[in-house]
Formats: C-alpha cells, structure tokens, sequence
C-alpha cells in the first residue's frame, strides 16, 4: 500500500510540479481585461507589412569604414587637406555608440576590438583620475606637514624668547 501511494505522488509530481518548475505558467488576466480576438491573415499582413517598414527604416544606410573601407578612401583623403577658409583640417570621429553599433553590425570579430578600446579608453581614464587624486592628496598632506612644521617653529621660537 505505501509503495503505491509513493509512486502516486511521485507521478503526480512529475506530471504537474515538475512541468510547472520547468514551464511556469503566467498570471491570468485581471477579470476587467477584455481578451483580443486573434488577427485575421489580412490584419497581419498589415503588421508584417508595417513591422517590416519601420525595420528597415531603422538600418542606416552608411555602415562606416570598418566594414567597406574602400568606399571611404576618397573621403579620408578629401578630410586630411586643409580648408582655405580658416586653414584647419576637419576632424570628425565616430561617437563610441556609433562605433560599437557598426561593429555589432560586422560580427563578433569586429566587435571584439571596438570593445577592447572602449574598455582600455576606460581603463585609462580611470587611472589618469586616480592619479591625479593621488597627487592631489600627497600634496594637501605636504601643506597639512608644512603648516605643522611652522607651528612647531613659531612654538619652539615662543619656548626659547621666554627662557627660564
């Protein structure tokens, strides 16, 4: 007898426990949501449709240089040469999100050093702060020394004026 009440609650455990640990089932609804009816096979093809615009509309169009870089030769060189205007050259580099965006487009090889030099461009900032508070700090403690350094001479000078 125990033997099959055992196997029972372990059937009964497999079958509705288990599968709802591996397959948690969500919430119902609260009672004042009114359910959707299911589309019709025009509807979605107005979503696909729609969906499938504003898709392709959200690609840019000028993938950068990492991926067609023969297309950017003439534009670089045109971007060295000084303007006659005020003799400067223009300079115009990518955001870091830009760059990462186009490296995600070309894969993870390409994706790999555009992160290595946001991560080292970090990493460097992060070491100049640190330096530069620690130089700050050694000298805030330089003055905090001098001006004890001082006291203690004026005192010293103080104690030897008055003598015994």
């Amino acid at each position: 007898m125990k033997l099959k009440v055992v196997c029972r609650k372990v059937y009964d455990y497999v079958r509705y426990d288990l599968k709802e640990i591996a397959f948690p089932s969500s919430l119902p609804d609260p009672p004042h949501i009114k359910k959707r009816g299911k589309l019709t096979w025009k509807e979605r093809y107005l979503v696909l449709k729609e969906a499938s615009r504003l898709y392709a509309a959200s690609w840019v169009r000028d993938i950068g240089p990492e991926l067609r870089p023969n297309d950017y030769k003439k534009e670089q060189y045109d971007e060295d040469m000084p303007h006659e205007e005020n003799g400067t050259t223009k300079e115009k580099e990518p955001s870091t999100l830009e760059d990462l965006a186009v490296a995600a487009r070309g894969g993870m090889e390409t994706l790999r050093p555009a992160l290595q030099r946001v991560y080292m461009t970090r990493a460097s900032a992060y070491r100049d702060a640190l330096k530069s508070f620690i130089e700050g700090y050694q000298e805030g403690i330089q003055q905090v020394m001098e001006k004890k350094e001082e006291a203690n001479k004026s005192q010293e000078e103080k104690d030897v004026g008055k003598g015994p």
